[in-house]
């Protein structure tokens, strides 16, 4: 199955981000967050939605999404993606982001669990404004428990202004490497988030299956290793709270920062103020 969806957000007269363009196909829905709350907050929430049988091999999905001037856009997950195995292609997710001006993004997808058999590939790309910010957050679980994983090929670009901020590809899934202390040291879950901010860490931090590392241009990355997504995403909190962004969480609920988000940049994810069903099952 082949899907495009399309999500354009602008800043408001009053202030708000609205949806200036939502265009959606099976198997992949957007839902705005409405409601009170949502009407007080500054920055739009967006549920990406997934039907329960994708990704599944043979699946090509892209999601473009553009981030006008002064707006300030969370992009979420609300269940784990199942990669499924399939007869002959792989299964794939595009993600591309522009960001402008003065804009903010912060991506928190639920995690994807990528199944025995399974050829999943996921590329990720954002083009930012040098004003712009981003909070862009991915956990891998390798495998159902008790059962091997498939293959996961991940490519992830982050540009600004022509320059490149960050590059990386994964190839996950390969026992023998996984067991690499080089590689995931025997874990099955990898959870990192990449922080494009306005300030960012003078030197590498790390702790006990984390770290926190500074980029060479802007930005900095933090990844964690576990047993199980909970001890992950932990571990990748570990890491946050050493980000000198994360001194805006510190300061109170009530408290919002320039895109409108609670708490800063980083504020926790359900899991681990409340873990989920999906955390406990993978």
């Amino acid at each position: 199955m082949r899907a495009r969806a399309v999500l354009a957000v602008e800043r408001g007269p009053d202030g708000r981000t609205r949806v200036a363009e939502l265009r959606t196909g099976s198997p992949l829905a957007l839902l705005p967050r409405r409601g009170t709350a949502a009407a007080r907050e500054t920055a739009l929430t967006v549920h990406v939605v997934g039907s329960a049988s994708t990704p599944l091999a043979g699946d090509d999905v892209e999601l473009d999404v553009h981030v006008g001037d002064g707006a300030h856009l969370e992009l979420t997950g609300v269940a784990a993606a199942i990669a499924l195995p399939g007869r002959d292609r792989p299964s794939s997710l595009t993600i591309r982001l522009t960001v402008g001006a003065d804009a903010s993004v912060r991506h928190r997808p639920e995690s994807t669990v990528v199944t025995a058999r399974a050829d999943h590939r996921t590329r990720f790309e954002a083009t930012l404004h040098p004003t712009a910010s981003l909070s862009a957050r991915e956990t891998v679980v390798l495998g159902r428990i008790g059962e091997r994983a498939g293959r996961l090929t991940t490519s992830t670009r982050i540009r600004e202004e022509g320059l490149t901020l960050f590059a990386q590809d994964l190839e996950l899934g390969d026992a023998r490497l996984q067991r690499s202390p080089a590689h995931l040291a025997g874990h099955r879950v990898l959870a990192q988030e990449v922080v494009i901010a306005a300030i960012d860490p003078d030197r590498t931090s790390c702790g006990d299956n984390w770290s926190l590392v500074p980029l060479g241009r802007r930005g900095s990355v933090a990844a964690a290793v576990g047993r199980d997504a909970v001890t992950a995403a932990h571990g990748l909190e570990a890491a946050l709270a050493n980000h000198p962004a994360a001194e805006a969480r510190r300061r109170g609920p009530g408290d919002r920062d320039a895109g409108g988000h609670a708490s800063g940049l980083h504020a926790s994810p359900p899991d681990l103020a409340e873990p989920s069903l999906t955390s406990h099952a993978v």
